[in-house]
Order: structure tokens, then sequence, then C-alpha cells
């Protein structure tokens, strides 16, 4: 009996090593913000065979992949993609947002209760406790008990804190100014760790304060528009938005190291400072999975600026292909060669600038926020007697005012209603809904059921306005987000490494599948409220 308990002990133990060996042993989660699928078929033939090629041809490509919601910002995207789920139940419902109990404007990953840690700055007070669900980073905590490591990285706070999730070992993100390196926050530690102090002390950074010209003759760079036009912003200081651009001389004007945010440069600083991490943190070297999130925000700066059809995004995403092959040979280097599994993906696309489609006589168009305030508050005025019924309007959300509502004997009810039949006769208004509709009708497709998916009961507001196809309010150079139309949803998602399978797929996939697809790759449990599917035909 001894011998045979001790067989079957032996046996058990042997299985558990064999389970924990068929696991990556490091996990990369990549987004780039604000690429668009079409950015890995136009710029194809200008990619190498060790960025995001690498990935198409050993893994695994998922052509029609979407956002299942709107609104698609950064802070949304960021945190559906790690949670499964979608700002209905996560409840990061934009960037920033009006708080209906406090009154006031926040933003997604604002904490007062926390301190700035490498930095003075009393903006940078952040953590992730607004977000309301657990992330697969978080479950992997959770699941190995806190033996496996997770790291935020992003240029941007809140593309750095929502991946890593609630239970962390850090973030670290990039505060420019006149600082230019990687902080966190006493959300996470008390002090930067040694190799944080090193690399910031390493001025690395300063030396991206240099020229950005294209990396190829510019004449080649066919997939893009003429590098002089009327769409896009450009710097402070410089006349035109053209090639080349002396970064170094352009940086006082342009808010010192915050410059380098909006060129190539900034996804260089986070792959540095990413590879570096592997090394110092020493991720991937034991039996525990580790998770790496790293989040590249240049493009979005970028496409912000100078849009979607760009000279400089073309130039762009050449570069950060290479930024991608360099951080895949560290990989390769340091945990090993079919011993980690990547995911990459965007947190959202972006539309061409509007001006632009109107010159190809696409529609498109700005919207008049000024005129359709004036008309607004003239309705509410003549109706209730009053403007203050209305507390705010923000991220095509009206919020009412309980209190003046009940004061003045209005029916909530009707008054939503009343102020959808007159805001969908407002120019440029395709969809007005009420609060109360987004909580009791079960949408299932179109746009009713994306605007549902970003409804928060208790965060949205009261009127929720849909704007028509490429109307933005924005200014007349660079390009935009937030919708629920293709050119915003339609994004990347590959898979490449340990676990995944060699193919591609028109099959279409949403955002919220990657979470329990990561889930069971890893065998652990699912983000608490995901409603996403593991990818079955991704995985081996």
């Amino acid at each position: 009996m001894k011998y045979f308990l001790s067989l079957l002990f032996l046996l058990s133990f042997q299985v558990s090593i064999l389970a924990q060996n068929e696991k990556p042993k490091l996990v990369v989660g990549i987004v780039v913000d604000q690429m668009r699928f079409d950015y890995l078929t136009r710029f194809n033939d200008k990619y190498g065979e060790g960025g995001f090629k690498r990935m198409m041809n050993e893994g695994f490509n998922c052509k029609n992949n979407h956002y299942n919601y709107v609104p698609t910002y950064t802070g949304p995207g960021h945190a559906s993609i790690y949670t499964g789920t979608t700002p209905k139940y996560h409840g990061i419902i934009s960037n920033n947002w009006y708080d209906k109990e406090i009154k006031a404007m926040v933003y997604c990953a604002q904490d007062d209760s926390v301190l700035a840690v490498g930095s003075d700055s009393k903006l940078e007070r952040m953590s992730p406790h607004r977000m309301q669900t657990t992330t697969f980073t978080d479950e992997n905590r959770l699941f190995t008990q806190s033996k496996g490591k997770t790291i935020g990285i992003s240029i941007k706070d809140r593309g750095a804190i929502l991946p890593a999730g609630h239970a962390a070992n850090a973030a670290y993100w990039f505060r420019g100014k006149e600082e230019g390196h990687f902080i966190s926050s006493t959300y996470y530690m008390k002090s930067l760790p040694n190799w944080v102090n090193n690399f910031n002390a390493s001025k690395i950074n300063k030396s991206y304060l240099k020229e950005w010209n294209t990396l190829y003759d510019i004449s080649t760079y066919t997939e893009s528009g003429s590098d002089l036009n009327n769409f896009e912003g450009g710097f402070k200081g410089k006349e035109t938005a053209t090639f080349p651009y002396d970064i170094k001389k352009l940086a006082k004007q342009n808010s010192g190291y915050d410059i380098l945010k909006a060129t190539p440069y900034g996804n260089s600083i986070v792959a540095d400072f990413a590879i570096e991490a592997i090394k110092a943190e020493q991720l991937g070297k034991d039996n525990f999975t580790d998770i790496l999130t790293v989040s590249f925000s240049s493009t979005d700066y970028i496409g912000h600026n100078f849009g979607v059809n760009s000279k400089e995004i073309e130039d762009t995403y050449i570069r950060l292909d290479l930024e991608l092959k360099r951080i895949f040979e560290a990989l390769d280097t340091e945990v090993g060669v079919g011993e980690y599994t990547v995911f990459l993906t965007s947190d959202h696309g972006a539309v061409d600038v509007p001006a632009y489609l109107q010159s190809l006589k696409i529609p498109a168009g700005y919207l008049n926020n000024a005129a359709s305030k004036e008309r607004f508050n003239k309705f509410l005025t003549n109706t209730y007697g009053t403007t203050d019924i209305v507390e705010n309007m923000s991220n095509n959300q009206i919020f009412l005012n309980k209190e003046k509502l009940k004061d003045l004997d209005l029916n909530i009810n009707n008054v939503q209603e009343a102020i959808v039949n007159e805001q969908i006769k407002y120019p440029h208004v395709l969809k007005a809904y009420t609060g109360i509709t987004m909580s009791s009708v079960n949408f299932t497709d179109g746009i009713e059921a994306l605007l549902q998916k970003g409804f928060n009961q208790k965060r949205s507001g009261d009127v929720i306005l849909l704007n028509d196809p490429a109307y933005i309010s924005y200014g007349k150079t660079g390009s935009t987000h937030g919708s629920g139309l293709n050119y915003d949803t339609h994004v990347p998602l590959l898979f490449f490494g340990k676990g995944i399978k060699k193919g591609q797929t028109f099959k279409k996939t949403e955002i919220t599948d990657i979470a329990p697809t990561m889930s069971a790759l890893l065998g652990i449990s699912f983000p608490n409220f995901a409603i996403g599917q593991p990818l079955d035909f991704v995985l081996e």
C-alpha cells in the first residue's frame, strides 16, 4: 500500500510539473494605441520579418476583430481587453467622466488617496481603483498565490495601470515635462526599484531628443498622403507639419519631454524600458507564469496630431515594427524561444480626418457644439423655465439634476423622453436614447447593442447621443475616435508563441474574448465579470 501511495504521489507530482511546463513562462500583452486593423495590411510591404510579420506568420491572425461597445476610448479599451467585459460592468465608461455622486469630472485612473513615486508632481496620483472587476492578470496572481509577477508599462498612466489590474506588482508610466522618466505611485510601492532609478539616470530618454526624419526615403512612402497638406496639426515652433522635425529644438515650445510622446521615439522608450523590466525583474525565469503588459501610446498621440493618412503615421508603424522585433528577440534570449506567449491588439481605431474625407466627397464633418448648446438651452428654458435641470453634458451624454427635477415636480421618464425627442432633431445627431431605455430594453444587435454594452447604470448619463458617421467634435486637423463604427471598432488581434496555433480567420471575434482566451491558456479562473468566450481555434 505504501508503495502504491508513493507511486501515486510521484505520478501526481510529474503530472503537475508537466502541466506547469505546458504553460508559457511569460505572457506579454501588447496594446498599440489607436491602431486600425488596416495598418497591418496597408503597411505590410514595409514591415520586416521580425515584428508584425513574425506574429502573423508564426501565430494566429484574427482578421475580423471588433470592439463590442461604445465608446471606443483608451481607458475603456485597455480595461475591456484585460477584464473580458465592457464598461457596462467594469465601470471605466470613458477616460474622463462626470461623477453623479460628487458632481465633478473624474479621471479613470485618478486616486487622491495615493501619491506619485519618482516624481513630485501632484498630477500623478494614480491607481486602478475605479475599475470594478478583475483582470486576467489579477486572476493569475490569485491562482499562483502571488508568485506570478505582473508588471504594466506604458507612456500613458491608464495604459499601464488598467491592464496590470488591481493586484499587480507594479505599473510604470512616463512622466514628461521637465522630468522625462518613468514613475509609479504608492498604490504599488514606496520607492522605485534600483533598476528603474538606474534606467532613469542613464539619460537614455534625453538621447531621443534628436531629429525625426523618415526611416526610409520619403518618396517610397506610397501608402500615405502627401507630406504637405491641410489635414495635419504639427508642432509649435514649426510652420509646416512636414519632415524632418528637430525634436530637440522644438521640445521647449512643446512641453519639454512631452514632445517625445508624439514621436516614434516614445515607442522606443517603452521598448527600452520593457526589455529592461524583463531582465531586471527576471520575468519568465521560474515555474510560475508572469505577465508583462506593454502599451504603445505614441501611435495615438501621432494619430491625433497628424491623422490616419499621414506620412508620420506610416513612419511610426514602420519604426514600431522594428521595436517589436527588438522585444521578441529579447524574449527569445531571456525567456527562451517557444517559452512565452504574446498577444497584440489595440484599444480603438480612428477615423480619417473629416476634412480629408470631404475633399473626396465622402460624407463627413464637424459638429457645431456651440450652436447645439444654444438651441438646447432655449428648449430647456421654454419647456421647463430653467436650464438647471441639466447638470452636465459630456461624452455624448446628458446628466440631469435629480434634485431640481424633484423641486419642479418633474417626472424623470418624461424629461428624458422630451430631451431625446428634441435632440434627435439636431443636425448630425443620428440616434438618441434615454438611460431608462438602456437599462430596461435588451438590445441584441446593431449600434443599440454596442451603446448598451457601454452603458453603466450607475455612472452613465440620462440621455445617450450618437453622431452621424465621420462627424466629430474635434479640430480640423488630425484624427480622433470614440464611435461604434468600423473605423473605430475594427482592430488587430494577433496571437503568437507557446500554446498558439498557426493560422488565420475571418470569423468575427470580439475584444472581450481575449481575457477568457488567455485564462484558458493558463488554466486559471476567468475574470469575475468576463462576458467573452475563449477562442478555442487559436489554442493548441
